[in-house]
């Protein structure tokens, strides 16, 4: 798993680093709020370790702007240990706080706590997940499609076809690909068996069928969802 380290201070970073290395995580570091925001887009991140009091964008600040769009697990530093600002960090949406100095098998400790509790929630959340695409909308969990708030019914082999696709949104899929994600089988069908299963598709999703706004096929390649 990969861990941010976020610290102004470079020995501080390098030191979380040594043991959460010890430990096989991948650790990715920042020296301010700015670089974390920028690594955080660079890379998958599961969890941050974020230090308050930094240059140019404070811990606090880089959190709010963290949690407009991402949920992973962040740990505060801080060498502050008033109630308040434990307070102030938590309902910035941190999961922990450590004060400095700390303990570092204690943070590794905490580390490995708050991943657990993440792994063990975003199993659940991927029951519950939908993939939306303007107004197509995928429910992962119930194998429900919906266009514009429009329940459409697909057969089994139909969904399957169009989750794949929307999961690899923009990525082109041979008839071939289709056939080996869908039916999980290396002995493809004939392209027109799958071309078949895509226009039902598009008949269904689409408002006009024949200048489709979501399931697109790129002549003599393949299809995707765009």
């Amino acid at each position: 798993m990969n861990i941010l380290v976020v610290d102004d201070d470079k020995e501080i970073v390098d030191s979380i680093a040594i043991f959460l290395s010890g430990e096989n995580y991948t650790v990715i570091k920042a020296y301010d709020g700015i670089e974390a925001l920028d690594a955080l887009s660079e890379n998958d991140v599961h969890l941050m370790i974020l230090d308050i009091m930094m240059p140019k964008l404070d811990g606090i600040k880089t959190l709010m702007k963290l949690r407009e769009t991402r949920n992973i697990p962040v740990v505060l530093l801080s060498a502050k240990s008033e109630d308040a600002d434990k307070i102030l960090g938590l309902t910035a949406g941190a999961d922990d706080y450590v004060t400095k100095p700390f303990n570092p098998s204690e943070l590794v400790a905490r580390v490995k706590s708050q991943l657990r509790r993440y792994t063990a929630l975003g199993s659940i959340a991927k029951q519950n997940e939908e993939i939306v695409i303007d107004g197509l909308c995928i429910n992962i969990e119930n194998k429900t499609v919906r266009v514009d708030g429009e329940d459409i019914r697909l057969t089994p082999i139909e969904y399957k076809i169009l989750e794949l696709l929307a999961r690899n949104r923009k990525r082109i899929f041979s008839a071939e690909d289709i056939y080996r994600n869908v039916w999980n089988e290396e002995t493809a069908v004939g392209d027109n068996t799958i071309a078949v299963h895509i226009r039902h598709i598009r008949e269904k999703i689409e408002i006009n069928p024949k200048e489709p706004k979501y399931l697109k096929v790129v002549w003599g390649i393949g299809y995707k969802v765009d």
